[in-house]
């Protein structure tokens, strides 16, 4: 595409060069014409004058018989010492000289403009290498974007935002990479703590085959518990793994979320009822959202659960659920401790524990509730003060 336009220029420039070439050598023909009609102006005018008898046309055939007219010029005066015809033919193949010249250097000076800024371009075109090797070896941070709108501009702008991608995309990586170390290390944390336990317990059963009977009980329940905690880690381990690899099919329907609620705190109902929580709601009948109705379950049952565990004996838990064009509010709010400035910002990380955490923590369930959350086109937000309750906002776009 490249060459037909420089092509076409080239074509162009030539055209032009001979269009003015044919017009300049025009203008001077018409000089000279101009000239020698002028000399056999003036000679007939003085033929006339003389002899008033002769006409101009016999005058005029004189002049054309190319015999005659060089003798008549020079008898009255338009020949000198040399041929006056032959001078205005040298002065005219001068001129026609000069004419080439100018137009050679027209067409010099417009080669060289092309030489300068193809050279301009070839730099241009080099820097791009350049850039791509220095991008090839995972150099993201050159910048090359320009405000032009040539096409090695458009084309070093394409590169810059392919570039920031790359950039992006690379740290994303590294940070994924961090994250996943970390999650590991974390698991091998939760893991190993009730591991040990349990093989502590295990080995004084089997060290001990006279315990007592009290004892030996203590302890397999004990060990029991802790495996019930394992397994749950490892589902919600297996939960949030599905959902980062895009493996979750989201089967959605419209639910009415006072329903969905109401499911919520029966699966909450024997913790709710041994700590004595009351649940206070105020929910719009009419409210519904378009989600997969078992994920929508256990995020809102994480989310409540949370509220309860947070929660002092004999307290309330309040649910306030807003229907309007645009979205589905659920709100719910506690009593409880509260969370701190400091861990506020940091309660939707996996495995993380706030100072307030249960032992029993595994530090995934509001994470887990988060991501399920904004797969269902929602947003989740916490507010709290220490000491004062804590109130988390569900908001489900229509």
């Amino acid at each position: 595409m490249e060459k037909v336009k420089i092509a076409i220029c080239g074509a162009c420039l030539v055209i032009v060069a001979i269009l003015g070439y044919c017009y300049i050598s025009e203008k001077q023909n018409e000089k000279y014409e101009y000239i020698v009609n002028s000399a056999i102006s003036n000679i007939v005018d003085t033929v006339i004058e003389k002899y008033p008898d002769v006409r101009e046309e016999e005058i005029l055939n004189i002049l054309r018989n190319t015999k005659n007219n060089k003798n008549i010029l020079k008898k009255y005066g338009y020949l000198d010492n040399e041929n006056y015809i032959k001078k205005l033919e040298d002065e005219k193949n001068v001129d026609r000289k000069i004419n080439i010249l100018y137009i050679s250097i027209f067409g010099i000076v417009i080669i060289l403009i092309v030489i300068y800024y193809n050279n301009k371009k070839e730099i241009r075109i080099r820097e791009v290498n350049r850039y791509l090797n220095e991008v090839n070896r995972g150099n993201y941070k050159l910048k090359i974007e320009e405000n032009g709108e040539d096409e090695i501009s458009r084309l070093r702008n394409e590169l810059y935002k392919t570039t920031i991608l790359l950039r992006e995309t690379a740290e994303n990586s590294e940070k994924e990479k961090v994250s996943l170390s970390n999650s590991l290390a974390n698991i091998s944390h939760q893991i190993k703590t009730p591991i040990t336990s349990m093989r502590i317990m295990l080995d004084n059963i089997e060290d001990n085959p006279n315990m007592d009977s009290k004892t030996r009980v203590e302890f397999i329940k004990e060990i029991s518990k802790q495996v019930d905690w394992i397994s749950s880690l490892v589902v919600s381990l297996l939960k949030l793994a599905k959902f980062d690899a895009g493996a979750i099919v989201m089967k959605n329907e419209e639910i009415n979320v006072r329903n969905l609620i109401d499911k919520a705190v029966s699966n909450l109902a024997i913790i709710l009822d041994v700590k004595n929580i009351k649940i206070i709601s105020n929910i719009d009948e009419a409210a519904t959202i378009n989600a997969d109705y078992n994920w929508q379950l256990e995020a809102i049952t994480n989310i409540i659960k949370n509220a309860v565990e947070h929660s002092s004996d004999n307290s309330n838990i309040y649910i306030n659920v807003e229907n309007t064009s645009v979205f589905v509010k659920i709100q719910i709010k506690d009593e409880g401790e509260g969370i701190s400035k400091k861990d506020i910002n940091h309660i939707f990380e996996r495995f993380y524990k706030s100072k307030n955490s249960s032992e029993n923590s595994i530090g995934i369930g509001l994470s887990l509730a988060k991501t399920i959350i904004e797969k269902a086109n929602g947003y989740i937000k916490v507010e709290s003060e220490d000491g004062k309750g804590t109130m988390f906002e569900i908001k489900y776009l229509k």
